[in-house]
């Protein structure tokens, strides 16, 4: 009988803890594979295969373009590139950013709830932000189930609770339960006969991620949302199908809520700070020129300035403490 045989697992800040952990839990013949992106810099090589070997008792390799998975094994995702499941082979594409990340964790459940469905098990381990929540949304609208690390255990918790705000996950576990859990999920029989409709913005998100020739405007019920993308300043589309929907600019760039709160409060604190050494500057230029020649408009203009100041670093006070509880 058919059973799930497809893990895919998404984490962030805090992730290499929670996954070494979650890892080590999985016994060897293990049923499924397991696809793994964390985000991490695009630069730089990534050390997590190695580090995931010294603790699995799985093979642990790098995702190769074209792979066909196998059961048993860990694939994890390279710097740069989403990670991909298209029928029953990997893809590492150079698609559009999401949530500022690439690797990003929506863009594999995507395409793992369109590949494997009811087969899957989607798994949002510690994280800052959203990213994952979306997908986890998607995969559990195919029949896949959710799991979260549990809050309280996660260093970083924004990611689990993102999954939790739209869709109560089907288990919420701790890292070092996680591996168990996920292994006695994998043995239980699906039910016969499951005959899950497929949505059709799938096609379309899977496809952008893919870096197909396919745009935002194509995908069904996608509405413009007076929004500007972050990532290339491009006119941001509401894509719903979730409680909380999403956010994508006509060449795909990908935002959740949260992240793109995240996102305009650097913005807006990037001009605060240019108006601010302006209005320093200003302050200075007329003291000096108040000095030189004793014109009490320089004066005045000096103390209106500094009012100035003080309101904008007020202002950055108030951001800085609104963004660390995003």
């Amino acid at each position: 009988m058919a059973h799930r045989d497809v893990i895919a697992i998404g984490t962030s800040a805090g992730g290499v803890e929670a996954l070494r952990a979650l890892v080590q839990g999985l016994p060897a013949g293990l049923p499924a594979a397991v696809l793994v992106v964390l985000h991490m810099s695009r630069d730089s090589p990534s050390a997590l295969p190695a580090i995931l070997r010294r603790c699995s008792a799985l093979p642990v390799s790098a995702a190769a373009d074209g792979e066909r998975i196998v059961p048993g094994h860990v694939y994890v995702a390279t710097p740069n590139r989403h990670l991909l499941l298209l029928g029953d082979r990997l893809r590492i594409s150079n698609g559009p950013s999401e949530n500022g990340h690439r690797p990003a964790v929506d863009p594999l459940f995507r395409s793992v709830a369109r590949s494997a469905g009811p087969r899957a098990i989607g798994v949002v381990l510690s994280g800052s932000q959203a990213d994952g929540a979306s997908g986890a949304y998607d995969l559990a609208l195919r029949g896949g189930l959710t799991v979260i690390q549990d809050p309280d255990d996660a260093l970083h918790p924004s990611m689990p609770r993102a999954v939790s705000a739209r869709r109560t996950p089907d288990h919420v576990a701790t890292a070092a339960e996680m591996g168990a859990l996920l292994a006695k999920l994998t043995t239980v029989p699906l039910p016969e006969g499951l005959d899950l409709d497929m949505d059709p913005r799938l096609d379309d998100e899977v496809a952008i991620s893919d870096a197909e020739a396919r745009t935002t405007d194509r995908i069904p019920g996608a509405t413009p949302a007076g929004f500007g993308c972050p990532d290339c300043g491009g006119g941001l589309f509401e894509v719903s199908g979730a409680p909380i929907p999403h956010f994508r600019c006509r060449i795909g760039h990908a935002w959740a809520p949260e992240s793109l709160l995240d996102e305009q409060a650097v913005a807006t604190e990037g001009a605060l700070w240019t108006a601010l050494r302006a209005l320093e500057e200003k302050a200075a230029l007329s003291r000096r020129m108040a000095d030189r020649v004793y014109a009490e408009r320089y004066r005045q203009t000096a103390d209106d300035a500094d009012r100035a100041i003080l309101l904008i670093r007020h202002l950055l006070d108030r951001i800085a403490g609104r963004t660390g509880q995003i």
